[in-house]
């Protein structure tokens, strides 16, 4: 039997301060630190050792997370461009026509949104979306609240919990977890589509309710008229909004055709952005492209680092609990002979002294998810949520791939931005209703889908 060192007993105690910490709603970043320091300590037995630990965990977990942080800064960086030619919002105006009744704008909305964001991600998407689709909306009779609510639920909720394109969140969680993005991804697809369809088909059922008793009662919002606008727009502008969704399009084509999962596909679309970005700004801006390139490249990262800033520090923490991260930032031997990595040392030790059923598993691991969402940033808990599925899966000798989707999706639902109110302001404000009359709209659905995906995924452990 593997034998559990203080180093163990450490990282487990860290881990329960740091979830103390997300109840609070307070910032894990400290805690975290503190227990890379702690655990250096432990390892290399001097303060100097346990001082470059810190930093080398950060090393370790920016090398992890590299990849996903520039897919992301590409592709916002080239948000920026169409947002300042106007060509996004080009991109989503012919759907207009489509919408005729507030039943069709529900799910036109929550559809377009959950497509957009698939490639671009919910935040910028939500700006995009909404304030192109929301006048529209509110003219057939859908009120604020129902668009904020739909654009919330498809894009905070549905997409950036399977998040398909960019696998940003797959990406995190499966490295926590110590297996491949494929296998979180195609072993959660069960899981992330019966809790996007349950909950807002819930929450559909409830809007629905509501408008029928009157209950909605909203402040009037004035928006200008886009049309005119339209007009003035440059003939870049016209062309760039057809030539990046067939980008897009030839990249999934592509992914099909030459089998191009995760780092690949990834690289693939981050590539596609860049070049897009440069082919764009040419034709747009002439001799200033240069000048202008750089600055959406610059804005692009500086919004990838403000994302992700605050998650490194976390993941370090959180990375440790695996063999190879812990010898990377510590050196070989730092744990006993036949060690397997942290938490897969203390999984096997709980699988030894405890009785842990696939329920309960899945409902701790569902629980802690949502629990690390409440600091209102799904992406901070989810490393947490990976290395428990490890744990968990290991205790139980289940599927590691379907307990990480199922702790992902607790975290995105809760913290990605659908029930914790200082989580969901984009989508609020662009809409014009208030975070907490959304949050409260959003909450039942979001209970009941947890509730119903953690029994289907008892079954798929």
């Amino acid at each position: 039997m593997i034998q559990i060192t203080m180093l163990h007993w450490t990282y487990v105690i860290m881990t329960l301060v740091i979830l103390v910490t997300m109840i609070l709603r307070r910032d894990t970043i400290i805690p975290c630190i503190l227990g890379i320091f702690i655990i250096g300590l432990l390892a290399k037995k001097n303060i100097v050792g346990a001082t470059k630990g810190v930093f080398d965990s950060f090393i370790v977990a920016g090398g992890e997370l590299l990849e996903i942080i520039i897919v992301i800064s590409c592709i916002v960086a080239m948000s920026k461009l169409l947002e300042e030619i106007g060509a996004n919002s080009l991109m989503v105006k012919p759907f207009a026509k489509f919408i005729k009744t507030p039943d069709i704008a529900f799910w036109f909305i929550g559809i377009v949104m959950l497509i957009v964001s698939w490639f671009f991600w919910p935040s910028p998407a939500t700006a995009l979306v909404g304030a192109v689709l929301l006048p529209v909306a509110l003219k057939v009779g859908l009120p604020a609240i129902g668009v904020a609510m739909a654009i919330n639920l498809f894009g905070h909720g549905l997409a950036l919990s399977t998040d398909y394109v960019i696998q940003g969140a797959p990406t995190i969680t499966s490295s926590a977890a110590g297996v491949p993005v494929e296998a979180v991804m195609a072993k959660g697809t069960p899981l992330f589509f019966t809790m996007g369809i349950v909950t807002i088909i819930t929450a559909y059922i409830m809007l629905k309710r509501d408008m029928k008793k009157g209950d909605i009662k909203e402040r009037q919002i004035f928006y200008n008229d886009h049309d005119n606008n339209q007009n003035e727009m440059s003939k870049t502008a016209r062309i760039a909004a057809i030539i990046v969704p067939v980008g897009f399009i030839l990249d999934i084509i592509a992914m099909f055709i030459f089998q191009l999962r995760g780092g690949d596909a990834t690289a693939l679309i981050g590539g596609t952005a860049v070049i897009l970005t440069i082919i764009i700004s040419i034709f747009e801006y002439r001799k200033y492209a240069l000048d202008k390139i750089t600055q959406f490249i610059k804005e692009g990262f500086m919004f990838g680092m403000e994302i992700f800033g605050p998650i490194i520090p976390i993941a370090a923490f959180f990375y440790l609990g695996e063999i190879s991260p812990i010898e990377a930032v510590f050196g070989k031997g730092v744990l006993p002979g036949g060690s397997q990595g942290i938490l897969s040392d203390m999984g096997s030790a709980l699988a030894g002294i405890a009785h842990m059923s696939r329920p309960i598993v899945a409902t701790m691991e569902v629980t802690v998810g949502a629990i690390t969402g409440l600091d209102g940033s799904g992406f901070s808990g989810m490393s947490l949520s990976g290395s428990l599925a490890k744990v968990f899966g290991t205790a139980v000798q289940g599927s590691i791939p379907v307990l990480a989707a199922l702790g992902q999706i607790g975290a995105i639902w809760v913290g990605g931005g659908t029930i914790v109110p200082w989580g969901l302001i984009p989508a609020a404000a662009i809409c014009g209703v208030q975070p907490m009359d959304l949050a409260r709209k959003n909450f039942i659905p979001v209970v009941i889908g947890l509730v119903v995906t953690t029994i289907v995924a008892i079954f798929l452990i």
